[in-house]
C-alpha cells in the first residue's frame, strides 16, 4: 500500500487559514500579514506565499496591489455562482451515489427527512437538513468531486453569513422537495431525483439569499 505523502508546510498553512476563514475566525476584509503568519508556523515566507496563492485560487482571499492580502469580501454574484456550481455538481454526485445505495439506505434518508419536519428551531432544522443532503450523496465514488462540493458548500455558507442571509424558521418547501426526491429514488428514477435536487438548490438561492 502506497503511503500518502506528509503535508508540506504550505499545506499546513493553507489548511489552517482555510479553516479559520470558513469558521469566521478571520473576518471579511481582515489583512493577512505574511510576517506574522510565517512566525506563527516557524516558516519562511515561501510556504506562506504558496498558501496565499492557493487561498486566492479558492476565492478565500484577495491580493491587493501594494496592500497585501486580505480575507475576501462576499458579493451576491459570487454567492450565486457558488450555488449554481453546487446545483450542477451535487446532481452529478447524486446520480453516481444512488446507483450504489446499500439496502435500507432509502429508509435512512426518509428518517432524515422526518427529522427536518420535527425540528423545533432553525438550528435543529439546519442540522437535520445538512444530514439529509449528506446522506443523499453518501457513497459517491468520486472523491475529487465530493471534495469540490464540500468546498463549495463551505464557501456558500461563509458568503451567506457575510451577506446576512439565512433561512427563515419552518420551510415546508424543503420537506416537499425532500419527499419528491425520495419518491423519485424509490421509483428508481435517479435522473428525476437529480433534477429535483438541482432545482431545490437553485430555489434556495432565490428564496433565502436575495
Amino acid at each position: 500500500m502506497t503511503r500518502s505523502p506528509d503535508p508540506t508546510l504550505a499545506d499546513r498553512v493553507f489548511a489552517a487559514l482555510s479553516r479559520q476563514i470558513e469558521a469566521g475566525e478571520l473576518a471579511p476584509g481582515q489583512r493577512l500579514r505574511q510576517d506574522e503568519i510565517a512566525a506563527a508556523f516557524g516558516a519562511s515566507h515561501v510556504p506562506v506565499r504558496e498558501a496565499f496563492r492557493r487561498l486566492e485560487a479558492e476565492g478565500l482571499v484577495e491580493s491587493l496591489p501594494r496592500r497585501g492580502v486580505r480575507v475576501a469580501l462576499a458579493d451576491r454574484a459570487a454567492l450565486a455562482e457558488a450555488i449554481e456550481m453546487r446545483a450542477a455538481l451535487e446532481a452529478l454526485a447524486l446520480r453516481h451515489a444512488a446507483e450504489a445505495y446499500p439496502p435500507g439506505h432509502l429508509a435512512v434518508l426518509a428518517e432524515a427527512d422526518h427529522a427536518c419536519s420535527r425540528a423545533a428551531t432553525p438550528a435543529e432544522w439546519e442540522a437535520a437538513n445538512q444530514s439529509f443532503h449528506s446522506l443523499l450523496l453518501q457513497g459517491c465514488p468520486m472523491p475529487r468531486l465530493m471534495q469540490t462540493i464540500e468546498r463549495l458548500q463551505l464557501s456558500a455558507s461563509r458568503m451567506a453569513r457575510q451577506l446576512g442571509a439565512g433561512h427563515p424558521a419552518g420551510l415546508p418547501r424543503e420537506d416537499r422537495d425532500h419527499r419528491a426526491m425520495l419518491s423519485a429514488l424509490q421509483g428508481r428514477d435517479i435522473d428525476l431525483a437529480a433534477q429535483i435536487l438541482s432545482r431545490h438548490i437553485r430555489r434556495g438561492l432565490r428564496l433565502n439569499y436575495r
